[in-house]
């Protein structure tokens, strides 16, 4: 289970144990050799006669994802190895045992301190969504100097304004509910204060890993289209499908094991009973076409800001866009729709006031990610004018069925969305991979539904994930691989 702790303030999660709870146990068929020469990039150069005829060899290679190392072994003793071979995330990605930006040194974990040591290039908006590691001395020493010219400005814009005025009217739920769950979490020993070892050792900011996703999504739309006649929504992982296919038809894996598909001469692990569609936002009739209706959808928007405008490396849309996302169209009767939300307050009155209205979705409820250090520490101070150490979702149901159960396949009762709920966890410091809400939702929805998540950046069990970096954390490079002894 990834819910380590429930209590009424909310949940305390187990990211880690979410994603490889999955299964990523392969089997010999899941095993494929590189995809068919196609539009979207030929068979590498590199690839051998062994690979093709020898599927499960690519099961063999590294943790890295590297070559076949030289072994003495026939192919169907690799084959045989690879029938045992399972796949675990990272969890060095869930070492975050101190907080990205220290507190003052007077105050004590989760009393909501005031910043210290921040950086003070400053979203006026108050908290875009990035994780970054604790500042060298050097780096403290160029902060408070820009601190000290920033303090010269004593007029707030409305956008701080609107933003302090939302943080003092939940900091006390924030704080109190978070102490709860920490505490909970320090009894069992899910959480443990921070040892001599472990403040020693930085927070791990992994690198860039895989293909560029996104910019394969927007070449894809001037590739030649599918056969007009193949009215197909759908394909199986298999080793005739080809690159195209991936980015032409949701792509299922309806088995109970994990596969491996790749990708641009990468390989990305598939859980069991997943599906998804990579594409950019102009290409999503595939999914359109795949389900009917679904009963859960989850969207995580790459909102526009100033962080992102300064990047250039992660692709954003505007208002206007994200309205034209057709969830009219995917969205069964009475569907449960939740939005992550940046902590600027434009971006949360648009979702409550213009959004939602539009597709005809009532609100219900706001609740809180508040991520926490190994020790249970913020990971920002609670107070920071630069970042906060919580996001906000935005719960909601599709009007003019609220009376109309999620699904005909259970007479099973569900609760109502509370409000002020707090969802909190150590964070991957993957940038944007978002904890899963999968078990949190299970009172609030009927078993057995169709759960659908738009800008997915990973893959789960029992959903569809749609978006053009859908498969970036199923990289092969972010798990490790173990040898089963039976």
């Amino acid at each position: 289970m990834s819910v380590v702790h429930q209590l009424s303030a909310g949940w305390l999660l187990d990211h880690l144990s979410f994603i490889n709870k999955a299964g990523y146990q392969l089997c010999r068929s899941c095993q494929y050799p590189a995809l068919s020469a196609s539009p979207v990039a030929p068979v590498s150069s590199t690839t051998s006669a062994e690979d093709l005829v020898a599927p499960s060899i690519f099961d063999a290679t590294d943790s890295t994802g590297g070559t076949p190392a030289s072994s003495p072994r026939t192919a169907v003793e690799r084959a045989d190895a690879a029938l045992k071979k399972k796949y675990v995330f990272r969890e060095e990605f869930f070492h975050v045992f101190k907080p990205h930006v220290v507190a003052a040194p007077q105050q004590k974990p989760l009393q909501g301190s005031s910043e210290a040591g921040t950086r003070v290039e400053k979203d006026a908006d108050n908290g875009t969504e990035q994780h970054e590691g604790a500042k060298s001395n050097n780096g403290d020493s160029v902060a408070c100097s820009r601190k000290k010219r920033k303090r010269k400005r004593s007029v707030f814009n409305q956008g701080e304004l609107d933003a302090l005025e939302y943080h003092k009217k939940i900091r006390g739920h924030i704080l109190e509910g978070t102490r709860c769950l920490v505490q909970e979490g320090l009894k069992s020993g899910f959480l443990h204060p921070m040892s001599a070892e472990q403040s020693c050792i930085k927070n791990v900011v992994p690198g860039h890993v895989g293909c560029g996703l996104a910019e394969l999504c927007e070449m894809a739309k001037h590739f030649p289209t599918v056969c007009e006649n193949d009215h197909r929504a759908v394909q199986m992982i298999n080793e005739e499908m080809s690159e195209q296919d991936l980015l032409s038809y949701v792509t299922e894996n309806n088995t109970n094991y994990a596969k491996i598909v790749h990708l641009m001469g990468q390989k990305y692990l598939v859980p069991p009973k997943s599906s998804f569609l990579l594409s950019d936002i102009s290409c999503m009739q595939p999914l359109l076409n795949y389900k009917n209706k679904y009963d859960v959808i989850v969207i995580d928007p790459p909102w526009q800001n100033k962080s992102v405008k300064r990047s250039n490396g992660y692709s954003h849309l505007s208002s206007w866009q994200i309205k034209q996302i057709p969830i009219p169209a995917l969205a069964a009767p009475n569907c449960l729709v939740v939005t992550w939300v940046t902590n600027r307050q434009k971006h949360l009155r648009f979702v409550k006031e213009e959004l939602y209205p539009h597709w005809s979705v009532k609100t219900l409820a706001e609740w809180h990610w508040v991520k926490v250090t190994r020790s249970g520490e913020f990971v920002f101070p609670l107070d920071s004018s630069h970042k906060k150490p919580y996001e906000v979702l935005v719960l909601g149901r599709v009007k003019g069925s609220v009376d109309l159960p999620l699904s005909r396949k259970s007479d099973v009762e569900v609760l109502p969305i509370p409000d002020n709920k707090l969802i909190v966890s150590v964070p991957c410091t993957l940038h944007s991979h978002k904890p899963p809400l999968t078990e949190v939702l299970t009172e609030y929805i009927k078993p057995d539904v169709e759960c659908l998540e738009l800008f997915a950046r990973y893959l789960q069990p029992g959903w569809t994930s749609w978006g053009n970096e859908v498969l970036k954390f199923q990289h092969i490079d972010y798990f490790v691989a173990l040898q089963n002894e039976n």
